[in-house]
C-alpha cells in the first residue's frame, strides 16, 4: 500500500498529546514529505521549552509511521515556533523571524526552480476583473482533489487575494531566519505576500523589490514535493510576469478571460507577452462565460458569448473549457471555502477542467 499525505495526517491523528489534542488538530506537523516509502515532517512545538519536552512525542510519531504498510523510512524533527530564553529577541510582531520580503533580488546561479516542483503553471490575464484568481484557487483546490499535489503561489504582489479565498491567513514559520514553511488550505500547499502583510497594508515597492519578493516566494519556501505549482499572476504584462518566465523555468501559460472585446484586447497582449518571452501558452479559459437565472433558469450571455473559443480557435491554441459567471462561486471565494472544495454543479465545473489538464498531461 503506498501512503499519501492524507494518510499519513490521518495516522497522526490518532496519537494523542499528553496535555489534549493531537500534533496535527493543533497545527505542528510542518514540511511534510511523502516520497514513496519516505516520510519526512518537521514537528514545530510552541516554544523551545515545550519542544525539549516533545521527544517522547517525536519518537512515537516515528514509530507510529513506521507501521504503516510501505513505509520504509521515517524522519522527524523537532523545532520550536519561539525563541529560546536568553536568546536575541525576536523579530517585531507581525514579521516571520530575520525574513525581509520584498528586498533587491540576490545573484542566482541558476534557474529560480524550486527543488522537488515537477512544473510551474503560470496564470494571467491581460486585464483586472476577469476572476483569475478564482479560476487559480479553485483549480488548485479541484487538481488536489482529483489526487495531485498542488502548490498555491500568489504572486499578484500588489492585490493578494489567495489568502481571503482560500481562508488562511496565518503567518508562516521560519525555524531558521531563511526558509519560509508555507501553509495548507483545502489540500494545496499555499504563499502570499498577503501572509506577510496586515490585509489593509498597501504594498509600495518598485521592480527591484517585486523581483526580489518573488525570488524568496520561490526558492526560500519549502514548497515539497509537487505535481504542480500554479501562479497567480498579476494582471497585465508588468514585472512579476516578465521575471518568472525570465528566471524560472515555467512549464507554460495559462490564460483567463471573459468573453467580451475589452477583454479580449488585453488577453492578446498577456499572449503575446508569453510569446516573447518564449514561454508556451498550454490554453486559455473563459470565465463568466453565461449567467443562468437561479429562478426561472434563463441563460444570459453578460459578457458576450464564445469570444474565447473563437480567439482560441484563431490562434490554433488549447480551449480548456467555459465557466459560468456564478453568485455561489463569489459567496464561497469571499468566505474562504472555494467551490471546488464542495459537490455544486460549479465545483463539478471545476472537476472537470481539472480533468481536462490530467487527461492533456498540462500537470
Amino acid at each position: 500500500m503506498t501512503q499519501t499525505r492524507d494518510t499519513i495526517l490521518e495516522a497522526l491523528r490518532g496519537l494523542t498529546l499528553p496535555d489534549g489534542g493531537d500534533v496535527v488538530s493543533r497545527d505542528m506537523v510542518r514540511a511534510l514529505r511523502v516520497d514513496g516509502g519516505k516520510v519526512s515532517f518537521v514537528l514545530e512545538a510552541e516554544s523551545p521549552e515545550m519542544a525539549q519536552r516533545m521527544e517522547p512525542v517525536r519518537m512515537a510519531c516515528e514509530g507510529l509511521l513506521r507501521k504503516l504498510p510501505g513505509v520504509e523510512q521515517v524522519s522527524v524533527a523537532l523545532t520550536a515556533h519561539g525563541p529560546a530564553a536568553k536568546a536575541p529577541p525576536r523579530a517585531p510582531a507581525g514579521e516571520p523571524p530575520s525574513l525581509k520580503i520584498g528586498g533587491h533580488p540576490t545573484p542566482q546561479a541558476g534557474p529560480m526552480r524550486p527543488v522537488g516542483v515537477k512544473r510551474i503553471i503560470a496564470i494571467g490575464s491581460g486585464k483586472g476583473g476577469v476572476g483569475k484568481s478564482t479560476v487559480a484557487s479553485n483549480l488548485a483546490v479541484a487538481l488536489a482533489r482529483a489526487g495531485k499535489r498542488v502548490g498555491l503561489l500568489d504572486a499578484d504582489i500588489y492585490g493578494p487575494s489567495q489568502p481571503r479565498m482560500m481562508g488562511v491567513n496565518k503567518r508562516p514559520s521560519s525555524p531558521d531566519g531563511k526558509t519560509i514553511i508555507p501553509l495548507q488550505g483545502h489540500g494545496v500547499t499555499l504563499m502570499s505576500i498577503g501572509f506577510m502583510l496586515p490585509e489593509d497594508k498597501a504594498v509600495v515597492w518598485r521592480g527591484p523589490m517585486l523581483m526580489g519578493a518573488l525570488q524568496q516566494m520561490l526558492t526560500q519556501v519549502e514548497w515539497g514535493e509537487l505535481d504542480v505549482l500554479l501562479v497567480d499572476l498579476p494582471p497585465g504584462t508588468g514585472d512579476v510576469a516578465m521575471t518568472l518566465c525570465q528566471k524560472s523555468e515555467v512549464t507554460g501559460a495559462i490564460i483567463v478571460s471573459t468573453p467580451q472585446d475589452v477583454a479580449l484586447l488585453d488577453a492578446r497582449k498577456a499572449l503575446n507577452m508569453f510569446e516573447v518571452l518564449k514561454t508556451p501558452i498550454l490554453g486559455l479559459v473563459e470565465n463568466m462565460g453565461v449567467y443562468h437565472c437561479p429562478n426561472c433558469g434563463h441563460e444570459a450571455h453578460i459578457f458576450g458569448e464564445g469570444g474565447v473559443k473563437a480567439e482560441a480557435t484563431k490562434l490554433d491554441l488549447p480551449f480548456l473549457g467555459s465557466l459560468p459567471i456564478d453568485l455561489d462561486t463569489r459567496l464561497a471565494g469571499d468566505a474562504g471555502t472555494p467551490i471546488a472544495a464542495g459537490d455544486s454543479p460549479m465545483a463539478q465545473a471545476y472537476a472537470a477542467l481539472a480533468r481536462r489538464f490530467i487527461d492533456g498531461g498540462i500537470v
